[in-house]
């Protein structure tokens, strides 16, 4: 059975360049592990959240996907590949946040405990 990961805030300090304060209704963070004992540096990471837009001329529902790898030079995970998309219903908002996750189980990606 998945995680779901519930927060009172998105506002967390390892965003990929995005800033929330809004609820966060869904947060989860996906793993692949190719070979067992594979160090957590050597890991690729996705994250997908999806949030109330808190744009009162843009109102509706986010839903945000990013991924993270480990940077040997920074010495911290990077956030690249960030994707985003507004709807206007939360149905919507939770169809098309249905939709990546079952994308990402495709690729091997399954939710994991980590906070990263």
């Amino acid at each position: 059975m998945a995680k779901v990961y519930l927060r009172k805030s998105c506002a967390l300090g390892h965003s990929p360049g995005v800033h929330i304060r809004h609820n966060c209704p869904m947060q989860e963070v996906f793993s692949r592990i190719e070979q067992p004992g594979v160090s957590l540096h050597d890991q690729e990471f996705y994250e997908l959240r999806l949030y109330e837009s808190g744009d009162i001329w843009r109102p509706g529902h986010m839903i945000l996907q990013a991924r993270a790898t480990w940077s040997e030079v920074d010495r911290q995970f990077m956030w690249d590949e960030i994707e985003t998309e507004r709807v206007l219903t939360l149905e919507i908002a939770r169809e098309r946040y249905s939709a990546r996750r079952l994308a990402l189980a495709e690729k091997g990606f399954m939710v994991s405990d980590m906070d990263i």
